[in-house]
């Protein structure tokens, strides 16, 4: 039988984070969960526990790096969509 393991705090914090990160890359939960090496049931279990509706705080976090993460993507596209259009106008292709 498996022992159960025990996170501590930060451990959940950062566990979380990452899956939510990940989530908010465009991967599903269950890949992210199966990257992190922590069942579905695990990830849902420290949640609830660490993200009840009691604590704002850690809930604004969460929504705060989730669209932080949605915002680097957006930048990063449009540094790509530069660096195109400069490739173009340089080539003389307009």
């Amino acid at each position: 039988m498996a022992r159960q393991k025990r996170y501590s705090p930060e451990q959940a914090m950062e566990l979380l984070r990452k899956i939510d990160a990940s989530v908010a890359s465009g991967k599903t939960i269950a890949e992210s969960c199966t990257e992190a090496k922590v069942t579905e049931a695990t990830y849902l279990r420290l949640r609830m526990e660490f993200c009840d509706a009691g604590d704002n705080q850690t809930q604004r976090l969460m929504v705060l790096e989730r669209e932080n993460a949605n915002l680097r993507r957006l930048v990063a596209e449009l540094c790509l969509q530069k660096l195109a259009l400069r490739d173009i106008i340089a080539s003389g292709g307009l």
